[in-house]
């Protein structure tokens, strides 16, 4: 095997003219510098007759984020279909192994942001095909055209052998079918009018990592007692155009997509049909505000994910100056849940020391990828003027919201004043510093559960076990000059010591004061 001074191999010959792979060379996508390696070149061919080229290589430790493989692709071509194969050598305890993403961009290239994206599977799957009438999940039908195709590859980490890799691009040739028009579920299913409902913004199926098939979601949703979902796949959008068939009078489906950078994830919620977000940067890039502005054109709301997640490349590290929302509970509740929950308590504490009137909400989603992933553990309840896109999202963006395990959980939070002031969840309560206030707190649905009410001083009430039966009220009474605002906890009993139960249920602040 030839191999030039940089490491990557020469294609190997199928019959067929070798690919004439040249040197690689670094170049910049937006802020981040990315490798690109030489073309891989297809002479034309007969209909019904397929070429195949097999490229070979290896990417060092510090490989840049992403590097591309060019495919001239010549005219009267139908199918593109690559598979990859890397070595999983075993390294040290405590070193990062290999892994290893994938992607393609069409011939209107790679440019961030731009239009050449055609598919993400991530680390996902081993192969992947697209045509103008169909593609695997993760990636979007449409014409092959003649041009300069890219395979993105995405070293996620690199051992310290080396992360060698395999590539296997077949195209067939002919005619290509027609692409089918893609239908989207509607804006609006059949509300109750100004009600609270259920809902979970993060989700996963098969279109990237997930097991779960869309009809199993739904059906999955339904059964938790959802009244909407949020379609959040990987770095993709292509499940879009398969919800429709599934949303119902019942269940709103928003459309989605979970922007997952080597910094952190953000979950585009309720975009437009067909939104593409891009995700190849890093903070240090300073391109995530163009992105999260792009969420927000496209009618979404911006939601950093698992904030403080353990996982590689989990961790928000861009911070929250342009967050709409944050996910503070993420899964089943975990110790990273409770750090961001009292992360995001901080932030609320250093909005009324500053004075400010915008605040960060907080929600819950399940992140449910397979079984035995609860879909709707936990879930957002939020009061909302009606069962639509527009009305959900604003209910969101106000944090007119709780977050409850299950939908057997209730929660009704008011703090009021006593000339008939009253406020609920995310509003704020106007009444002198001195006035006494009255905070209560119903609940349903958590046996053995104990409230706490959180202030910016902190927990500053603590009740006994609920009843075995879940129902209870708690009421408290403040003053403004003592709570800037007031939220609730209802947890679980302790597992063990001082340490606080895992979460049932919360709520976002009613603020207190002028």
């Amino acid at each position: 095997m030839c191999e030039d001074d940089h490491g990557h191999e020469d294609a190997q010959d199928h019959g067929h003219d070798r690919s004439g792979i040249g040197r690689r060379a670094v170049f910049v996508t937006g802020a981040a510098a990315a490798l690109t390696l030489g073309s891989v070149s297809f002479a034309s061919a007969a209909p019904r007759e397929r070429r195949t080229r097999t490229v070979r290589g290896t990417l060092p430790p510090g490989s840049p984020d992403f590097v591309y493989v060019p495919v001239e692709v010549p005219r009267g071509v139908r199918e593109i279909h690559v598979a990859y194969t890397y070595d999983r050598p075993t390294v040290p305890a405590g070193t990062q192994g290999n892994a290893l993403d994938i992607g393609l961009f069409d011939e209107r290239g790679t440019e961030l942001g731009g239009r050449g994206f055609r598919g993400w599977s991530g680390g996902a799957r081993t192969e992947f095909f697209v045509r103008a009438d169909d593609a695997t999940p993760g990636y979007v039908p449409g014409l092959v055209r003649a041009g300069t195709w890219h395979i993105a590859l995405g070293p996620y980490t690199v051992a310290p052998q080396g992360l060698p890799y395999e590539l296997t691009i077949t195209l067939t040739y002919g005619e290509q079918d027609e692409t089918p028009r893609p239908v989207y579920p509607p804006e609006r299913a059949r509300g109750r009018g100004r009600a609270w409902y259920r809902g979970d913004c993060h989700l996963h199926s098969e279109y990237s990592d997930g097991r779960y098939t869309l009809a199993e979601i739904a059906g999955l949703a339904r059964a938790a007692g959802l009244d909407f979902i949020n379609s959040s796949e990987h770095n993709t959008h292509s499940a879009h155009a398969h919800w429709a068939g599934l949303a119902g009078d019942d269940l709103l489906i928003l459309l989605g997509e979970e922007v997952t950078t080597r910094n952190g994830h953000v979950v585009a919620l309720g975009t437009d049909p067909g939104t593409f977000v891009d995700w190849r940067y890093r903070a240090r890039d300073n391109r995530f505000g163009r992105f999260a502005r792009q969420i927000r054109r496209a009618g979404g709301l911006v939601v950093p994910a698992h904030p403080h997640a353990t996982c590689i490349g989990c961790n928000w590290k861009f911070g929250f100056g342009e967050a709409d929302a944050v996910e503070v509970w993420n899964g089943a509740y975990t110790p990273d849940d409770e750090v961001a929950l009292a992360d995001w308590d901080g932030m609320l504490v250093a909005s009324v020391r500053d004075g400010r009137r915008d605040w960060i909400p907080a929600m819950g989603s399940s992140d449910s990828h397979r079984s035995p992933d609860v879909i709707g553990r936990p879930q957002t309840v939020v009061l909302a003027d009606d069962l639509t896109r527009e009305a959900i999202q604003e209910g969101i963006r106000a944090g007119r919201s709780y977050v409850a395990e299950s939908s057997k959980v209730s929660l009704s939070f008011t703090a009021s004043g006593g000339r008939g002031e009253h406020a609920g969840i995310g509003e704020r309560l106007r009444v002198d510093r001195d006035t006494p206030v009255t905070v209560r707190l119903e609940v349903t649905g958590a046996p053995r559960c104990t409230v706490r009410l959180v202030t910016d001083q902190g927990v500053l009430f603590t009740s006994d076990p609920l009843p075995v039966s879940g129902a209870g009220t708690v009421e408290w009474r403040t003053t403004a000059s003592y709570a800037a605002y007031v939220r609730a906890e209802v947890r679980h009993e302790a597992a063990a010591g001082p340490l606080p139960g895992a979460l049932a249920a919360f709520t976002n602040p009613v603020f207190l004061g002028s």
